[in-house]
């Protein structure tokens, strides 16, 4: 084991105060209460910073009213992005609650773990989604009563905003303990395990963003837009939290569509935008692209799943963008490591630095000879552990440091280059293959629009062949010279054991999850069952 590796930006002081009274009773606010600081993107409508606290403290207020809502109780987001979303957010947290944001494109039988789990005792839908939801929660005993429509005008206290506007104490004592925030990560195998995010968690990845940020997006002058997921935690941190921190205006999409998506850039003069590799990679493949003015744009920020370094460069040359890239993951807040904004330029392809007030160590990985190492990170935006499931946090921790199971390494001046999953590496006759470095390589051949790359049975005990799944471009022909010419373009590249020996299948669309990691799991399932 390495010896730990501290950030190289100066230590922060973090206070201790929970994340409502960080956001919205601060004193140093820079900008005035009539602000708007969330947008629809579609039809205009907007709600101001003073606008977004009455409606939360009118929401939180009528939680305790309605229910008896106690520090703890725990409130379900099963809803799509709307502006209407974040008021109910904080005002949540505003009396002591907890929020459990969750996929709203659920299956009630996948809604029934979080509920059962959560213990949730409400949950905020929309007329959309009813239906999954009136069938989870008659499955887990929740009443109906406690589902909370947020496109109906009753009942009429969501959306009210007759709360007073003074200011606001929440009954939040120990916010290094009490949880702001319980989300479900996936991880690669079992049930989602709920992650437990503390308001120090919260308020502590929100300051070192911003330190490394030292301001470079203005409140007067910038335009963010925001089409990732609120349930997801780089939605929650990034579009919820930091838009109200900043006063940077969110517009907001309910989702991402490539024609939306370009159109508000240019109606908007958007000046910010939060993505993830498959928006890059769209925007870079798609015709459609040059048909739209997104000049305004001074920066796009990737996260959540590995960015190829050949997508960069393709939006850097192709489109004169200059693409920022972080990395994390639900666990620590999520944020870890993230590019300054001149570093989005000098150093393609590293997810940046380890933010202020963080320590991390390498771990060596059986079998890995090379440089890259399992990365063990410490912080205050490290989560307080899973609920309810001993056993993963046992195994999860080591002496406070939290093992992130992704893999990598760090040059001398501390930037960090992500190579994969450590539970999706390929093990092929005793060596560790990266999926995410073939796919990389593989996308810069001109027949590959979209790839995966998963491991394949070799028929040899302990090993498997490293198999690429491809999404063809347009004008060429899914056939073996083709995919001959996949395979051959990818191992001239690399050593050896790192070739597609598994070979290549055409396949219409890669899968992923909303923040747009490679579904392997669904992968290996096709892979079973066409015997392949």
């Amino acid at each position: 084991m390495e010896p730990p590796s501290p950030s190289p930006f100066p230590p922060l002081e973090i206070p201790p105060v929970d994340l409502w009274t960080l956001l919205f009773e601060r004193s140093d606010r820079p900008f005035p209460p009539s602000h708007p600081v969330f947008v629809d993107a579609l039809s205009g409508r907007s709600l101001s910073f003073q606008q977004v606290r009455q409606q939360a403290l009118h929401f939180g207020q009528a939680l305790q009213t309605q229910w008896n809502w106690q520090p703890g109780d725990v409130l379900m987001v099963f809803a799509p992005n709307a502006i209407e979303v974040p008021p109910v957010v904080w005002g949540t947290l505003a009396v002591g609650g907890t929020v459990c944001p969750v996929n709203p494109s659920y299956r009630a039988d996948e809604l029934v773990h979080p509920l059962t789990d959560a213990r949730a005792r409400a949950i905020v839908t929309t007329t959309a989604q009813a239906p999954v939801v009136y069938e989870a929660v008659d499955r887990v005993g929740l009443s109906r009563d406690r589902v909370i429509l947020l496109d109906q005008p009753s009942p009429s206290w969501v959306r009210g905003e007759a709360a007073p506007i003074a200011a606001h104490t929440p009954p939040v004592r120990h916010p290094d303990q009490e949880l702001a925030f319980l989300v479900y990560s996936s991880g690669t195998t079992g049930l989602p395990k709920g992650v437990m995010l503390s308001h120090r968690n919260m308020v502590a990845n929100l300051l070192q963003n911003a330190a490394v940020d030292k301001s470079q997006m203005t409140w007067e002058h910038d335009r963010a837009l925001g089409v990732l997921p609120f349930f997801h935690i780089y939605g929650i941190t990034y579009l919820l939290n930091y838009t109200v921190y900043s006063g940077v205006p969110l517009y907001v999409l309910p989702r991402y569509q490539f024609a939306p998506f370009c159109d508000t850039i240019q109606r908007h003069r958007i000046t910010y935008a939060y993505a993830v590799p498959p928006v890059i990679l769209e925007l870079v493949s798609n015709p459609g692209t040059l048909q739209y003015d997104l000049s305004s744009l001074r920066l796009i920020v990737s996260a959540a799943a590995p960015l190829a370094v050949e997508l960069i460069h393709r939006a850097r040359h192709q489109l004169r963008l200059p693409v920022r890239q972080a990395y994390g993951m639900s666990e620590c807040a999520p944020c870890t490591h993230l590019q300054t904004w001149p570093e989005a330029i000098s150093h393609p392809g590293s997810v940046g630095r380890l933010i202020p007030n963080m320590t991390a160590k390498f771990a060596p990985i059986e079998g890995e000879t090379g440089r890259s190492k399992e990365l063990w990170v410490k912080g205050p935006n490290v989560f307080l552990g899973y609920l309810n499931n001993p056993q993963a946090n046992a195994e999860s921790f080591d002496d406070g440091y939290y093992k992130t199971g992704d893999v990598g390494y760090a040059d001398d001046q501390g930037h960090f280059y992500l190579t994969d999953r450590l539970k999706e590496l390929i093990k092929y006759n005793g060596f560790q293959v990266a999926p995410a470095e073939l796919e990389a390589i593989a996308l810069g051949h001109p027949a590959v629009a979209d790839v995966a790359v998963t491991g394949v049975p070799s028929g040899q005990a302990g090993t498997e062949l490293p198999q690429a799944y491809v999404v063809l471009a347009k004008g060429h022909a899914a056939d073996a010279k083709t995919a001959d010419a996949i395979v051959e373009f990818v191992g001239d590249k690399v050593i050896g054991y790192k070739k597609l020996r598994g070979g290549v299948h055409f396949v219409p669309s890669i899968p992923r999850n909303p923040s747009g990691k490679i579904l392997r799991r669904e992968l290996k399932r096709l892979q079973r069952e066409a015997k392949l």
